[in-house]
C-alpha cells in the first residue's frame, strides 16, 4: 500500500470505470464511454505498476514509462503485449474517439468491451 491507496482499490476503480463505460455505451454515448474505458485502462496499468514496483503513478507519462519498464523487465508482462494494447486504447479511445470525436462504431465498441480483459490481465499479472 502506498499513500493509503492499495493495488486492490485501484483495480476496483478500474472495474467500476469500465462498468460505467459499458452503461454509457449501451445508452449510445460512444464518446464518453470511450473516455471511461481509457481511464479504466490507465487505472489498471497504474495498479499493475504499483504492485510490481511499489511506486505510485501520479501522471500518465509515468504510466507509459512504467509500463515500458515492466514490459522490458518482466517476461510475463511482455507476453500479454500490454504495452501495445495500452497504446492502442490510448490512441483509439482517448485520442480519436474522445478528443477528436472520430468513431468507427463497430471497432470502437469492441475495443471498449475488450478493456475488461485488459483489466483482468493486468490484475492477474499484479498477483503473480
Amino acid at each position: 500500500m502506498t499513500q493509503g491507496i492499495s493495488v486492490r482499490q485501484i483495480f476496483a476503480d478500474a472495474h467500476l470505470l469500465h462498468e460505467q463505460a459499458l452503461v454509457m455505451l449501451d445508452q449510445g454515448d460512444m464518446r464518453d464511454a470511450a473516455e471511461k474505458a481509457w481511464c479504466a485502462t490507465q487505472r489498471a496499468t497504474d495498479a499493475l505498476i504499483l504492485a510490481r514496483t511499489g511506486r505510485m503513478v501520479t501522471h500518465s507519462t509515468l504510466t507509459s514509462a512504467g509500463l515500458k519498464e515492466l514490459s522490458r523487465d518482466f517476461p510475463d508482462v511482455k507476453s500479454l503485449n500490454l504495452n501495445a494494447r495500452y497504446y492502442h486504447v490510448q490512441g483509439s479511445l482517448h485520442g480519436h474517439c474522445f478528443y477528436m470525436g472520430i468513431f468507427d462504431p463497430e471497432e470502437d465498441e469492441a475495443l471498449i468491451r475488450r478493456v475488461g480483459q485488459y483489466i483482468d490481465d493486468a490484475e492477474g499479472l499484479a498477483q503473480g
